[in-house]
């Protein structure tokens, strides 16, 4: 039987797991899983260390998916707490992943630990994915596992901080599809005094992107909210007042729905620029598409759990940024992510509720009965 989930969560935090390194996380649960019958298998890739873990081999197959990298923590002088130290203060784990998501793949196995020694023989089997490539640039993670298995998943839950005031108030069922771009406006430099001489991208460039901006995208849905472009960064000018720029560079996002897809936006974006004239070049890194689980057991399963836990009447969601579900949701497979509150995710001082890891691993186990409990085993619903 493995530790209790916030001594599991506090054994990961104190490992400095800064993506793509590992720093022996999955060594930690690969331990806990072979313990309870697990067949564990290191999939490394490139930089990328990668645990798939399966106990069973009959369907359905449920899969628990997660990541023990961790984004860096900034200058530690910044910190009430070290970063990579667990700190229990005032009924809240704290350290650098401990919501995000270290805390939620403690809670994924102390739920296997319970579920399986109450149905040794369940109605299929159970598996975790674990990565540490989803804060970075994930194309060795989750992608190449999910490329690489030949399982057909057919649930999975990922342990992303889905929460907003209390643990299980938010699943996501869904996410938005998100495609980049690099922009770069050629002009001619020269001196301000003789615009004549010059061709300015800025000033082309802004009044495209303003165009671009007035665009409206498409209306939303129930369950997607209207496609966005946001403009994150503009780059422009040699340092001097007096010198028109030869480039303008400005990087770009789309979150956009199901509604839409990402050669749509590319033309669109693309007739703008070609209308206003510009000398232009763009890069596109299309990072996910959008995807979105309706109905189906897995989400019934997972609020009926959450409801017996904490009381909570779960809302469904697609909002926030992108997960590792975009690779397993083109397979078929049902996907959801719950997870801890994520209200100190990539913050300074980041921590989760001590008390809220055992509620989450119990909805965890909560899932895996409603789905795979047998009439026999000890405690089945």
């Amino acid at each position: 039987m493995p530790t209790s989930t916030l001594e599991l969560a506090c054994e990961l935090v104190r490992r400095p797991s800064i993506t793509p390194e590992d720093a022996g996380c999955q060594d930690l649960l690969a331990g806990h899983l072979h313990a309870l019958g697990f067949r564990v298998r290191s999939l490394p890739f490139g930089e990328v260390s990668n645990l798939w873990a399966r106990r069973g081999t009959k369907p359905p197959l449920f899969v628990f998916l997660g990541h023990t990298d961790v984004v860096p923590p900034g200058p530690k002088d910044a910190w009430s707490t070290h970063p990579f130290e667990p700190v229990l203060k005032d009924g809240y784990l704290h350290g650098r992943g401990s919501a995000d998501m270290k805390g939620s793949l403690a809670a994924m196995v102390t739920a296997c630990a319970r579920f399986t020694e109450r149905h040794p023989a369940p109605a299929g089997s159970i598996a975790l994915l674990v990565t540490s490539d989803e804060e970075g640039p994930a194309r060795d993670g989750t992608r190449r596992v999910v490329d690489t298995l030949s399982d057909v998943i057919d649930w999975c839950v990922v342990g992303e901080p889905s929460s907003t005031e209390r643990v299980g108030d938010t699943i996501k069922h869904g996410r938005r599809g998100s495609l980049n771009g690099r922009l770069a406006v050629h002009g001619v430099q020269g001196h301000v005094a003789y615009p004549e001489r010059t061709v300015n991208p800025i000033h082309g460039a802004c009044a495209a992107i303003a165009e671009i901006l007035g665009i409206e995208w498409d209306e939303g849905s129930d369950d997607f909210p209207p496609t966005r472009f946001q403009v994150s960064n503009i780059r422009s000018g040699t340092g001097a007042v007096n010198v028109v720029p030869a480039t303008l560079e400005a990087d770009f996002n789309l979150r956009y729905s199901p509604a839409l897809d990402d050669a749509v936006i590319r033309a669109r974006v693309e007739t703008v620029l070609e209308r206003h004239g510009l000398r232009w070049s763009i890069e596109w890194e299309h990072s996910a598409a959008p995807f979105i689980t309706r109905g189906g057991r897995l989400v019934e399963a997972a609020k009926s759990a959450v409801r017996e836990v904490s009381g909570v009447e779960p809302t469904l969601s697609t909002a926030g940024g992108t997960s590792d579900g975009r690779f397993v949701a083109p397979t078929g497979a049902e996907v959801i992510e719950l997870g801890p509150v994520n209200a100190t995710i990539h913050q300074v001082d980041e921590r989760v509720a001590c008390a809220d890891l055992d509620r989450l691993s119990r909805m965890y186990e909560g899932i895996l009965d409603r789905l795979l409990a047998t009439p026999d085993g000890n405690g089945a619903r």
